[in-house]
């Protein structure tokens, strides 16, 4: 009788911790996949799991194209939600190391991360694992790209952690190769890949957005 006690103390005062879905109030924004709820009386913030929208308040990249709809459009859906689920994945980390919580975001029963990326305003992105709702964002991501409608419209290369370390590495070197055989920048730019392939996916946006100012010149 004893041992049952403790089993359901422990139960009762980690309930938030362990559930697997949440019920949660919107309490304001961030950008367009992160916002900040109120759940048990407090505010925690929560990262969109296995997406990734562009960057609208970022202090060093700024505003990129679509960010500022992204975050619009997760603003105005979670504002209008009657209902906000928060659900956990079995197979991912619950924080990431800004001690955001890493959720799959559900409002009136919808998956906020499909629609975000059937408006292309996200790309699959973060897959560290094999996630509960991947096949479907694929899917949505494949129709977008078809239809060629918000992040997947321009025709510049699109640097996110869908494009491979193989795709970044044709796409430089293609573009070097028509600079009339610049070997000082070949030589350059092979040592920029090598570095490229050790980044993380923020430091490979920024070194190959370089790179392509610097080609344009």
């Amino acid at each position: 009788m004893k041992k049952i006690l403790v089993i359901f103390i422990c139960l009762f005062f980690n309930i938030g911790v362990n559930a697997e879905e949440i019920k949660v109030k919107f309490s304001k924004c961030v950008d367009g996949d992160t916002a900040k709820f109120i759940y048990k009386n407090e505010e925690i913030t929560a990262r969109f799991l296995a997406i990734d929208t562009p960057e609208s308040v970022h202090p060093t990249i700024g505003e990129e194209p679509f960010g500022k709809e992204a975050s619009e459009y997760t603003c105005k859906t979670l504002e209008n939600a009657e209902r906000i689920v928060l659900e956990f994945d079995k197979n991912s980390d619950k924080q990431d190391k800004y001690d955001r919580y890493l959720v799959w975001v559900f409002t009136d029963g919808e998956l906020l991360q499909k629609k975000l990326i059937k408006k292309g305003y996200a790309e699959v992105a973060y897959l560290y694992d094999d996630y509960k709702y991947t096949n479907e964002l694929e899917n949505e991501e494949k129709k977008a790209k078809e239809k060629k409608i918000g992040i997947w419209s321009s025709s510049e290369i699109n640097i996110g952690s869908a494009v491979t370390n193989e795709e970044i590495t044709e796409q430089t070197m293609t573009t070097i190769y028509h600079q009339e055989y610049n070997i000082p920048l070949i030589i350059a730019a092979l040592i920029l890949i090598i570095v490229i392939c050790t980044f993380s996916e923020n430091g490979k946006k920024k070194i190959l957005k370089l790179i392509r100012k610097e080609l344009k010149k």
